[in-house]
């Protein structure tokens, strides 16, 4: 039961990092647009991210059964995941890079999965999925943001600036809080399948099936960590990376909810950082190429590429040492 306890509070303050690091996710642009001020997006945020993760449970189902074997996999490994999704998370927060807490989690647990029960621990139908959400959520993303910018500027090209200025500033707001919804019904939902799996491991439920109140609790979790928002990590997606206005914001906020939102319905386990990303790059590159900073994104998807072998090397050898314990 001790163990089941700390393995829960692991998966509670991962989902806590999760919701601290990721808040840049939605409100980055509305923020560096100037159409909110960093308290009011971060309001929005966790009023938002609390809904959309009470939307649904696909997700929950992908993480928690689909991504490595329930029968393959132990509570100590499933605590080395955690450590390795906690401890990257909050390395990257501190230095400012937007990396995928997802994708921290996705090889967190095949870390661990690979430590308890060797290659047969990884569930290949789920890994589609995820490679699906890690191919889209950058092509669609950048693709129908750099449409949607594009389409703007040859029908609203002409309206006079102030008029136009104070309409998408309105549609920012409209597209931020969409973003910040959609953000909840992947992210939020990721870590209930890690915590319902927790459970499952720990013999406290007999069949893998998300409670209710499993999802009211790590949605508040999420929505506590959003309050404290990313703020290093605001000014690095949304100030650093591309100077954007309004317009650009709506393009780049309403093309990454809808991918989510899309991938959430289908149960795809996406990273809401890369999607909201090549969103922003596509937005700002509809008006001009030369609008994006693109040794920023060169960084930024350098932490991408590094969140993988690193969090899988660190979930495996503490569950690899845990193994010898345990």
């Amino acid at each position: 039961m001790a163990l089941l306890i700390f393995t829960l509070t692991l998966v509670l303050m991962a989902e806590f990092v999760n919701g601290w690091t990721d808040a840049p996710n939605a409100i980055a642009t509305v923020v560096a647009t100037r159409v909110l001020s960093v308290p009011k997006a971060i309001v929005l945020a966790v009023i938002l991210n609390t809904a959309g993760a009470m939307t649904g449970t696909a997700v929950a189902a992908t993480v928690g059964k689909g991504i490595v074997d329930p029968h393959l996999i132990t509570l100590p490994a499933l605590c080395a995941a955690m450590c390795s999704v906690i401890a990257w998370g909050c390395f990257a927060a501190h230095n400012g890079f937007p990396v995928s807490k997802s994708h921290a989690l996705l090889s967190g647990l095949a870390g661990a999965g690979l430590a308890s029960g060797g290659v047969d621990a990884l569930e290949w139908t789920g890994w589609k999925l995820v490679f699906i959400g890690m191919a889209g959520s950058v092509l669609l993303g950048i693709f129908a943001a750099f449409v949607i910018g594009t389409l703007i500027t040859k029908c609203a090209g002409n309206l006079p600036s102030g008029k136009a200025k104070r309409a998408f500033d309105l549609l920012q707001i409209l597209s931020a809080s969409f973003m910040a919804f959609a953000h909840g019904m992947n992210d939020g939902q990721k870590f209930m399948g890690v915590f319902t799996l927790a459970l499952l491991l720990g013999d406290a439920i007999p069949i893998f099936q998300v409670p209710s109140w499993v999802v009211l609790v790590c949605a508040g979790t999420m929505g506590v960590g959003t309050s404290l928002g990313g703020y290093r990590i605001i000014r690095t997606i949304g100030m650093r990376m591309a100077h954007i206005e309004s317009w650009q914001g709506f393009a780049a906020e309403t093309s990454a909810a809808a991918t989510i939102t899309c991938a959430s319905m289908c149960g795809i386990p996406l990273s809401t950082t890369h999607t909201i990303t090549s969103s922003i790059a596509g937005a700002a590159s509809s008006r001009r190429v030369g609008s994006v900073q693109w040794f920023v994104l060169r960084d930024i998807v350098l932490a991408w590429i590094i969140t993988f072998p690193v969090c899988t090397g660190v979930s495996y050898g503490v569950a690899f040492l845990c193994g010898e314990f345990f």
